[in-house]
């Protein structure tokens, strides 16, 4: 029973079974396992009949439960081409899509609702600026001790 559950899984748990391992390179830079495929990444198959091919995604289908890379076809009988949707695990991606900036955020480890900033060296200029001022203080006890000793001193002058 326990295998055939993904059949009355919600879409959202189906969808989420779709993700492939990622390259060595990939593992270093956003030290992640495996990340959900998305249209427009570039794949390279692992397994199967398709071994070595590289490509980018071109469909993600739920039903048939695979992905469609570029190139990956096979012919019919009467001589038609159809695609071949392989599975996501016998798959590594190789280069990610960078248009969704919710998907890069969750990669990188920030906060996927905070917007993408383009650093320039402007920006890091001002930022150094900015910490060379004294911070602020926020804690009430350590403002009251300055408060207190500003007043000691006014009372002994």
């Amino acid at each position: 029973m326990r295998n055939r559950q993904i059949y009355f899984a919600t879409h959202q748990t189906a969808s989420a079974q779709l993700s492939a391992s990622l390259s060595k390179e990939l593992r270093k830079k956003y030290h992640k396992r495996s990340a959900r495929v998305v249209e427009g990444d570039t794949v390279k198959v692992i397994r199967g009949e398709f071994d070595g091919v590289d490509g980018k995604v071109t469909k993600i289908s739920l039903a048939n439960n695979g992905i469609n890379i570029e190139g990956v076809k096979k012919d019919k009988i009467k001589g038609d081409k159809f695609d071949v949707f392989i599975h996501t695990t016998n798959i590594v991606i190789t280069g990610l899509n960078g248009d969704d900036k919710w998907r890069m955020n969750k990669l990188e480890g920030k906060k996927p609702r905070t917007e993408r900033i383009e650093v320039k060296s402007e920006t890091v200029k001002e930022k150094s600026e900015r910490t060379t001022k004294e911070p602020k203080t926020t804690d009430k006890k350590e403002t009251k001790k300055k408060q207190k000793i500003e007043k000691k001193e006014k009372v002994e002058k």
